[in-house]
């Protein structure tokens, strides 16, 4: 039995959340959050709050055990990428891509 849950468009481009989802796979979830709590990123409030929710949805949903459960599965795909113009000489316009991402969570009990 698994719980899922999942956040898109999160302003952070996915090189940075990568970072940090790499830090947490395979953990049990307390070190897990205790990881994410003590990293200085601006992606892991994020990141941790999303592992919170598949946590809620795993006890919720399927009544499994807190103390039991696993981030099985964690991934960050790109989303949509919103082009902006920065102003330069001349009249000439520099493109600014503002990247955000999809991430993705499964936890599990651990038998």
């Amino acid at each position: 039995m698994e719980a899922k849950a999942s956040v898109i468009f999160v302003r952070i481009a996915p090189r940075k959340v990568k970072l940090v989802i790499d830090l947490v796979r395979g953990k049990n979830i307390i070190d897990a959050l205790a990881i994410l709590r003590s990293t200085p990123r601006g992606a892991s409030e994020v990141v941790e709050k999303l592992i919170q929710s598949a946590v809620a949805n795993a006890d919720h949903n399927y009544q499994m055990d807190q103390s039991k459960l696993y981030v099985k599965e964690i991934f960050v795909g790109g989303g949509k990428t919103y082009k902006r113009m920065q102003p330069h000489s001349q009249g000439r316009g520099f493109a600014i891509l503002k990247r955000t991402s999809h991430i993705f969570v499964t936890v599990a009990e651990r038998e």
